[in-house]
């Protein structure tokens, strides 16, 4: 690895723990859970950046950060009280530490100094105001109560191949501390030296007030290449001394008091582990931690003194893999090809009537269903994620309006297809500050109309028939469709004579250049944002649905596709033209007999199914194709998406199949009720319906014909 690439790892993961910072901030901030484990959260958050930089040599990210962690500290140690107001500086902070790693990435990009300084003044008028009375700076840590480290370091010979230098790491170690001797060993070898590997050892001498676990983060990069050994200074054993009888196990008590860090104890656990399953004596964790030097004896003996003999076991860990976005494209293509392969194998088994062959052909098609569905599954995320980054954009944009507004979130556990996600993030935006600055009111106007002060949004997300439902509800002012319409009238969207439905007026917020804000502010009055919504949905082949009651509020429902990638479909065709509809909106199949088409009345493109009216739409005259003369039949296929149904006039029925989704040739692409296409087995091209467009178009056909 060079260092560009251990560059760009220290930037994913200082983004990845900044969104968890901001995350556990809002969530305390809002009450939702205890402020124990989040505070927590936030600390080893921003002690990994400040470590990692470190590494880097980003000064400025150290600085500002190490302020942060010492209040942070004080928190924990319940020295400093979490009010709104710290709670309001501390997400402040975690948007200056956003913009000075967005630095690193962008060196054009703006940061605030004078902000940042204005921060670092307001957590040190925090500090003072408790029991601590300085913010300290990097360089100054090793001045409070400082102790004698010992640190071995044996380096791997492929810490320079992997673009590390042991320089910067005994540079970072002068920020926490003074070297107090250093000897550095070289174990060259007899014959065969790589001027590429590297031999060096180091042993150093630390007078510093930081903790193992900081010393530890020094090495993080070469941990799994090197050997690395920390002693702690002799002080440790008069600090376990002070420790109250506890009942604990062993290693948590020498976990509380920093005598090990949390990779030291798993070692030692693995190690135990192993020595058991090999059969032999298993050593208690403390012995085993002594033995990888990791611990003095001294400081292990009076460990056990203030520890009570208990079992533990220490819960099992996720693991996470991380896995360029690219290379799962790369797999998902693949397994898209190995379906229209199998398509294509298929026609060929059936053509063979080979009982055996069509026996095994079923077993291995199931694994590729079960392959397609696991490696899909690879991209599924939970909207969540989403949802949780809206919680920063309505604390801000409520508290600019001066509103109180409470956000209520469900079904954040809904998985969608990641890159759907990443393009929903806009569209999301754009609907929740519509729904702050326009629909809800501001706490006078609301206590005048008998509705609570706060105001309420609330975003939810479920599955239904094969497709992700979003919500966006809010409890304000509602939309007024006559005032739509007006001021349609006023911007030339529509003609006075022009009649809407009331669904109609309230989808004139999505026209390009549309609002109805009577001022320009920082959040509307452009005429901006809502055409974008409607644009970005229809690219994910998704649709939007508003409903509002005037006084009341308003709704919006987005439903989308689960993926993008692959289906399973429904073959049907027209002619010698091939049409797939996806199978979750497939209700049922019937023939469409010449007595139910001469039982027409005026020919009106509806049919009776028991009963029930149902719409329908011929395929052959929306898309212009010739009938087929041979054709002995028609049928129905009746699809439903939501709680809409309509049928679909075609001539023959093909089955099931799965079916990989290609884009439309811009040909094709303006067409409408088509939403992609995908090569079937028989190697001819098949278009993939647009469902929830054709049923509009059947449904608004049917009412044009009945007006």
């Amino acid at each position: 690895m060079d260092m560009e690439q251990a560059k760009q790892l220290f930037i994913d993961e200082a983004r990845e723990l900044l969104e968890s910072m901001e995350q556990c901030l809002l969530e305390v901030e809002s009450g939702e859970v205890s402020i124990g484990d989040h505070i927590d959260a936030v600390f080893r958050a921003a002690h990994t950046i400040k470590g990692s930089a470190g590494l880097f040599g980003f000064d400025d990210i150290v600085a500002f950060t190490h302020n942060v962690e010492t209040v942070l500290d004080k928190v924990r140690d319940h020295k400093l009280e979490l009010t709104p107001d710290l709670l309001s500086l501390l997400l402040d902070c975690q948007s200056h530490m956003g913009q000075l790693v967005q630095a690193v990435v962008d060196t054009q990009a703006e940061v605030d100094k004078e902000a940042g300084s204005a921060l670092l003044q307001h957590l040190l008028a925090f500090l003072q105001g408790g029991t601590a009375v300085v913010v300290p700076s990097p360089e100054s840590t090793a001045s409070s109560l400082p102790g004698l480290w010992q640190l071995k370091v044996n380096y791997g010979a492929d810490v320079f191949k992997d673009g590390m230098d042991p320089s910067s790491q005994l540079m970072y170690l002068q920020k926490l501390g003074q070297v107090a001797a250093i000897q550095l060993r070289a174990d060259f070898p007899s014959e065969g030296f790589d001027p590429e590997n590297c031999y060096l050892g180091m042993d150093l001498q630390l007078q510093s007030a930081a903790s193992k676990q900081e010393l530890e983060d020094v090495f993080e990069f070469i941990q799994d290449s090197s050997e690395v050994v920390i002693q702690p200074p002799a002080e440790m054993k008069d600090k376990l001394q002070q420790l109250p009888v506890v009942d604990q196990p062993i290693g948590q008590v020498l976990l509380d008091a920093g005598a090990v860090t949390e990779k030291e104890l798993e070692k030692a656990l693995q190690s135990q582990t192993q020595d058991i399953r090999q059969d032999k004596a298993a050593v208690a964790v403390g012995q085993m931690l002594v033995q990888q030097g990791s611990l003095d004896a001294g400081l292990l003996d009076a460990a056990l003194n203030k520890q009570k003999n208990t079992d533990h076991k220490r819960p099992a860990e996720l693991q996470f893999l991380k896995v360029e976005a690219r290379k799962l494209d790369q797999l998902i293509n693949l397994i898209g090809e190995l379906v229209t392969a199998g398509a294509a194998n298929q026609l060929l088994v059936q053509a063979r009537e080979d009982e055996k062959m069509t026996e095994s052909f079923g077993v291995m098609t199931a694994l590729i269903e079960q392959i397609r569905d696991g490696t899909l599954g690879l991209r599924m995320v939970q909207i969540g994620d989403s949802f949780s980054r809206l919680k920063r954009v309505v604390r801000d944009v409520s508290r600019e309006l001066g509103k109180e507004i409470h956000l209520d979130i469900q079904g954040a556990e809904t998985e969608l297809d990641k890159s759907m996600v990443e393009k929903l993030s806009d569209p999301l935006m754009h609907i929740v500050r519509n729904a702050l600055d326009h629909g809800i009111e501001n706490k006078e106007m609301r206590l005048y109309k008998g509705k609570p002060a706060q105001g309420l949004l609330r975003l939810n997300a479920y599955h239904e028939a094969g497709a992700v439902v979003l919500e966006i509800q809010d409890d304000g002012q509602g939309l007024d469709a006559a005032k739509l319409r007006q001021k349609a009238i006023e911007k030339g969207l529509i003609s006075a004579e022009q009649q809407l439905s009331e669904e109609d007026c309230f989808k004139l917020i999505f026209a390009a250049g549309f609002s109805t804000a009577s001022a320009v502010t920082n959040l509307s009055g452009r005429g901006v944002g809502m055409d974008v919504v409607k644009r970005n949905l229809e690219e994910l082949r998704g649709q939007i649905f508003i409903e509002s009651e005037l006084g009341k509020g308003t709704l919006f429902r987005i439903r989308l596709p689960l993926t993008l990638a692959i289906i399973d479909g429904f073959e049907v065709s027209v002619t010698d033209t091939h049409f797939v509809v996806p199978l979750n909106m497939v209700q049922e199949c019937i023939e469409f007999s010449a007595e139910d088409q001469a039982g027409q009345a005026e020919k009106r493109d509806y049919f009776n199914l028991r009963g029930e009216v149902l719409p329908f739409v011929r395929l052959s005259e929306l898309f212009r194709l010739q009938s087929s003369e041979t054709a002995r039949r028609e049928n129905i296929v009746v699809v439903q998406y939501g709680t809409q149904r309509a049928g679909l006039i075609v001539d023959a029925l093909h089955g099931e199949l799965q079916a990989v989704i290609k884009p439309l040739h811009a040909v094709v692409k303006s067409a409408k009720g088509l939403s992609g296409s995908t090569i079937l087995g028989s190697g001819d091209v098949g278009f993939i319906l647009d469902v929830p467009q054709l049923i509009d178009f059947a449904i608004q056909n049917e009412s044009c014909i009945a007006s």
